[in-house]
């Protein structure tokens, strides 16, 4: 099969009659520890993978967008932009791009329209952020077409607010930022109270595996959302701006204020900001056996304070545990309820991996799930044609 740079080009083509001016892309990411950290001012160490949206474009003289996706074949979207718009009732994968159109608009800025086309390789519905990608892509293509002169960093911060506010998902920055700053063969550690990111390296000798569970993930903009309200009832209690500013011990010293799954939800994410940055200082020194406990530690808080496993996924970190020992870190990773698994492996171990997966996981599921070998990558960028 082609390339997807290849795909996109063939697409426009194929819709327009005319070549694209350029190419642009922007990465998938997996989060390797800090979940649910990011939209609590807190600390995420994501890093962006080698899946990307790649979008192909021809600027237009208009303000119109039109845009058409390999993943949707046959729909041609179009708007204008600066229109108004409210959220909309049944979510369609061109409301990502609306959104960031509609967060451009706020802020004052006007760019010409573009003409899309749109392919992706980042698995659809996995939980390795595919949304943000399509997001990000779309706006450094905007911005470079229509020379704004935007940051990357201020591209990611569209991308977050027109998911916010247009779309209705009340996500942190953490998926846009890496997307838009990844760095190859590095994760980051990124400070999500002042947006201050460090690349920090991810050793040679461990390779990057995500296995998709497949399980459909249900529910998850709603109990998203939940889990964030929990949280900010928490931080309220606290006369807080967010749990980033809480110390275990004063909310240890006020359980019998608080019910028990505010209580549990803040102490996942005070102890997992703590992981974090230990996590980072292991990885950037080579410590694997405190990588792998710190990952243990998060997988098990997901799954017991903050609620957000499935027996499927607490499955694939046992099988993968058992593998691995001290030798990589394993824990579930994304938004949660289904999705994926990410593992830091030795590599003379990754074959034995995927056999124990592929052994072991239809065996008690029923469900063939998907393994992928990835790397770090960089983020968001235009690619030459």
């Amino acid at each position: 099969m082609s390339n997807p740079a290849q795909r996109a080009n063939k697409l426009f083509v194929k819709t327009f009659g005319t070549l694209a001016d350029a190419l642009y892309a922007a990465p998938g990411r997996v989060n390797l520890i800090g979940e649910h950290t990011d939209y609590n001012d807190g600390f995420v160490l994501p890093a962006a993978i080698n899946f990307h949206t790649i979008i192909a474009i021809k600027r237009r003289e208009d303000n119109k967008f039109r845009a058409v996706s390999d993943a949707f074949p046959g729909e041609m979207k179009e708007w204008i932009f600066a229109e108004e718009g409210d959220t909309p009732e049944s979510l369609e994968w061109v409301d990502y791009l609306k959104g960031f159109s509609a967060a451009m608009a706020v802020s004052g800025l006007a760019p010409k329209g573009l003409d899309l086309a749109i392919v992706s390789n980042v698995p659809l519905g996995a939980g390795l952020s595919s949304s943000a990608a399509l997001e990000v892509a779309f706006g450094t293509a905007v911005n470079d077409a229509s020379q704004i002169k935007l940051s990357p960093l201020a591209i990611a911060q569209l991308a977050q607010r027109g998911e916010n506010q247009y779309v209705g998902c009340a996500c942190g920055i953490m998926d846009q930022m890496i997307s838009a700053l990844g760095k190859q063969d590095h994760a980051l550690l990124i400070d999500c109270l002042d947006l201050d990111s460090e690349a920090v390296s991810i050793p040679d000798n461990l390779s990057l595996i995500i296995i998709n569970s497949n399980v459909k993930r249900g529910l998850v903009e709603s109990e998203y959302n939940l889990r964030r309200q929990q949280c900010e009832q928490v931080a309220q209690h606290f006369h807080l701006d967010s749990l980033r500013h809480l110390e275990l011990t004063t909310l240890d010293a006020a359980v019998n204020e608080l019910s028990d799954v505010c209580y549990r939800r803040a102490k996942h994410v005070i102890t997992e900001n703590r992981r974090t940055q230990n996590a980072a200082w292991a990885l950037e020194s080579g410590n694997i056996s405190q990588l792998s406990t710190l990952m243990a530690e998060s997988h098990i808080s997901m799954r017991d304070d903050f609620e957000i496993t499935v027996p499927e996924i607490d499955f694939l970190v046992e099988i993968i545990s058992k593998v691995i020992g001290e030798k990589g870190g394993v824990r579930m990773t994304g938004g949660g309820f289904g999705g994926c698994v990410v593992a830091l492996v030795d590599h003379e171990l990754t074959d034995a991996v995927v056999a124990a997966v592929e052994n072991r996981y239809f065996e008690k599921t029923g469900i063939e799930a998907a393994i992928y070998l990835c790397s770090a990558s960089d983020g968001a960028k235009r690619l030459d044609q």
